[in-house]
């Protein structure tokens, strides 16, 4: 008999060609299948295809009395109740190769919207009529000869070092465990001591996963330490800034800006920052690029391959 998997999301079917072939597919008719609908299919499902923005919740793992995998459609898992699944017995998997270059792609662009005011004067072009141009107007920072601080340099952190270094920009990085000297030398880049880094980045931008250790990581004290003249980039995960430390901050104009595609309480963003010129903000789209969702499709599905043909996928986190 085949195996059933529940997909969570409409993601591109394109993706879940492989699946279709082999095992019997729960897709949802709408959007997202929301709680009590996961709760009604998943008791007789051995597999579940999440989404990274919908919470697959204690109850919901309890209730799959066949679950043996959930492959989680994103690199940050932060959705599931990892403990009550590991209790189980239940393998967590998450799609960090397909997420990489659009996320470090996305992050750059922020840098140079920023940095260069694009948003700000595209905005202002366009609903001003006495906008102002001018030779010593509108004036913005190059990337060039700029310090760069990466935290937390896993994949997306690396690529976003190579990218920068393409602008000219000098890359130093904080990361829970330092990467051996010769990667550093690949990489061109310099470990650096996080408060040090805080105080030394033209630019910070985050490429942590969201944990204990990094909830609220940049908030009153860190913002407080940052050059008057820097920017913050969060393409991570939203609860990694203090929001509101980081709203009085620009509101103060204790930092330079910030570009944001994540925040604390998705969807919801704090007033302040929708009112601020020298502030970026995108509705969390790192990865959303046609190809990606296909690439990510592809890799959630090949987590569940590879753990009932192999016994375990590479990219189970638990």
């Amino acid at each position: 008999m085949k195996k059933t998997i529940l997909i969570q999301y409409a993601i591109p079917k394109e993706g879940l060609e492989l699946l279709s072939q082999s095992y019997h597919l729960i897709y949802p008719e709408k959007d997202c299948f929301s709680e009590d609908e996961l709760i009604g299919h998943i008791p007789n499902c051995e597999a579940l295809l999440s989404i990274f923005n919908q919470p697959v919740s204690k109850k919901v793992i309890e209730a799959g009395q066949k679950l043996e995998i959930i492959s989680n459609y994103g690199v940050g898992y932060n959705n599931i109740d990892v403990a009550a699944a590991t209790a189980k017995g239940i393998a967590v998997c998450n799609t960090p190769e397909a997420v990489c270059e659009p996320t470090a792609e996305l992050c750059l662009s922020l840098m140079l919207s920023l940095s260069r005011r694009v948003a700000e004067c595209n905005h202002r072009l366009r609903t001003e009529d006495d906008f102002k141009w001018g030779v010593m107007r509108n004036l913005g920072q190059t990337l060039r000869g700029k310090t760069l601080g990466i935290i937390g340099m896993g994949k997306i952190g690396k690529s976003v070092a190579q990218k920068a270094q393409a602008f000219g920009m000098k890359v130093i990085y904080n990361n829970r465990t330092q990467l051996s000297a010769n990667e550093e030398k690949d990489l061109n880049i310099k470990f650096c001591d996080f408060d040090a880094l805080l105080k030394t980045a033209d630019i910070i931008s985050l490429h942590c996963p969201l944990n204990e250790s990094s909830h609220h990581l940049i908030g009153e004290k860190e913002l407080a330490k940052m050059k008057h003249s820097a920017y913050l980039i969060n393409t991570a995960r939203g609860p990694v800034v203090d929001e509101q430390a980081l709203t009085q901050a620009l509101i103060n104009k204790q930092i330079a800006g910030a570009a944001l595609d994540v925040f604390e309480n998705e969807p919801q963003i704090t007033p302040q920052l929708l009112e601020l010129d020298h502030v970026v903000l995108v509705p969390h789209i790192g990865t959303a690029c046609i190809e990606t969702r296909i690439e990510m499709a592809e890799e959630a599905a090949q987590n569940m391959i590879d753990h009932w043909e192999y016994g375990k996928s590479k990219n189970q986190v638990n």
